[in-house]
């Protein structure tokens, strides 16, 4: 065999990987898998579903399997039971070190009973940062963590202890690099500089709810990755599974196999709104020749910054295999616009007077200018 000989081709687009962000040269497949449904615990009490360890296993299979190494979960996903899954499953198949595995701390890790004891497990504090790492790297059977989110700003810690701490499992190997969700961006822009000038670590990538039905981080989210050479990891892309065809929504009802019902959804079918959305969606999947209109939900999003990669659940290997084909969609800006207008955007002020950036507001520049092109995404459909 030659010593330079090119890699094996992977089995699906799953499988082409990319750097994770400007600030991260860890290279990932084009989309993760979301934890949130592996385990178990009281959580299907609520309507958030479970999974037994077997499914769970064949669920993970699947996704390394085609190619991909991106996971993510968190200390609370069903009750611990989340990660205690994931890191047998990597140990069991002897492929922790070839995984990127994505945790979060700020929610205790169970939730009942409720006691004083939660306090200590809770929040963005260095006692909650240490009592969930210590507790993470123990259910992942791990001694590092990949990417640690701060999974949501709790108002009372300060982004010089959130900062401060966090660097301090950098510097000592456990934790490589670092994510922070649901936060305002202006304290996640503040938390950066802090990091910079104050040569400690900065926030890689951000976690937030962002689809076609759900386009509020394009406000102020998807500027500031942009700005901070950020990733965006978008959960709820496929807003809760209710961005599907009507014969997919007839066939849940006829099987009794119905949907996904979060707590505060009150129904697990389409509203008129959402129906509306999808038929938008149908007329692209028709132009770009695709099986589902989830996937061009997917592709969508993933078109919106340079670095995109949606976290995608699921309880079906079938799920997994379905939403690769996102990857071989390449949309024109024409149909980015038209999907843009399925469910229109209020930019709020200022945005609406000065716009976002790719043009100059009109009225208030009296020169003929020429505007820099901003930086785009890596478009789906490239190998």
């Amino acid at each position: 065999m030659a010593l330079f000989t090119p890699s094996e081709a992977p089995i699906s687009k799953l499988g082409h990987l990319r750097q994770l962000s400007s600030r991260a040269g860890v290279h990932v497949s084009p989309f993760q898998l979301g934890g949130m449904s592996i385990g178990e615990s009281s959580w299907a009490k609520v309507g958030m579903g479970e999974m037994s360890k077997e499914s769970s296993f064949a669920l993970l299979d699947a996704f390394w399997d085609n190619g991909g190494n991106f996971i993510d979960t968190a200390g609370n996903y069903q009750d611990g039971t989340s990660e205690k899954f994931i890191g047998e499953w990597a140990e069991a198949r002897g492929i922790r070190n070839h995984l990127v595995i994505a945790t979060k701390y700020s929610s205790c890790r169970w939730l009942e009973p409720h006691s004083v004891a939660r306090a200590a497990h809770t929040g963005n504090s260095a006692k909650s940062l240490r009592n969930s790492v210590e507790a993470s790297l123990a259910d992942l059977r791990t001694s590092y963590i990949d990417i640690l989110y701060v999974h949501w700003y709790d108002w009372d810690t300060s982004i010089y202890e959130i900062m401060d701490a966090l660097h301090t499992y950098v510097q000592r190997g456990i934790v490589l690099y670092l994510g922070i969700s649901d936060t305002p961006a202006w304290i996640v822009s503040r938390a950066n500089e802090y990091a910079r000038q104050q040569g400690k670590t900065p926030f890689a990538i951000y976690q937030t709810a962002y689809s076609i039905m759900e386009r509020s981080a394009e406000r102020e989210i998807l500027p500031l990755v942009r700005d901070e050479g950020m990733a965006l990891a978008p959960f709820s892309v496929l807003h809760g599974g209710k961005l599907r065809s009507d014969a997919e929504e007839e066939a849940r009802r006829t099987s009794g196999e119905k949907g996904r019902h979060m707590p505060w959804q009150t129904q697990w079918e389409r509203t008129p709104e959402e129906k509306a959305v999808c038929d938008k969606l149908e007329k692209v999947r028709e132009e770009v020749g695709v099986k589902s209109l989830s996937s061009v939900a997917i592709a969508y999003v993933m078109h919106k910054a340079p670095f995109v990669f949606p976290v995608l659940g699921g309880r079906k290997p079938s799920q997994i295999l379905a939403n690769i084909e996102a990857l071989d969609i390449s949309l024109s800006d024409a149909q980015i616009a038209f999907l843009d207008g399925a469910k229109p955007l209020d930019p709020g002020f200022p945005n609406f007077m000065i716009g976002d950036g790719t043009t100059y507001p009109a009225g208030l520049i009296w020169s003929t200018l020429v505007k820099t092109p901003r930086a785009g995404p890596i478009r789906p459909g490239a190998a």
